[in-house]
């Protein structure tokens, strides 16, 4: 079995999967305890940053992108391997 990496969460009793998960009986595990999100903390630029980031890319792939055609390419690469 490859590497999985799953969310859970400890219940005061157990540590559960938040997603259905088949585990076979003693299959080896490995934990990290995460901090709380509130002790968490982004500056106020990094911030930013994340927003700017998040709009930007929301506005490249908008659902009203329009597709450019290989029409609208004016001096072609001639290192471009195509695939």
């Amino acid at each position: 079995m490859s590497l999985v990496a799953l969310p859970a969460h400890f219940d005061g009793k157990r540590i559960c999967l938040d997603e259905p998960f088949a585990l076979k009986r003693d299959t080896k595990l490995i934990v990290t305890i995460l901090p709380p999100s509130e002790t968490i903390k982004v500056d106020s630029e990094h911030q930013e940053w994340l927003v700017l980031s998040y709009q930007k890319l929301k506005d490249a792939y908008d659902e009203n992108e329009p597709e450019y055609s290989i029409d609208l390419v004016k001096e072609v690469n001639p290192e471009y391997e195509t695939r």
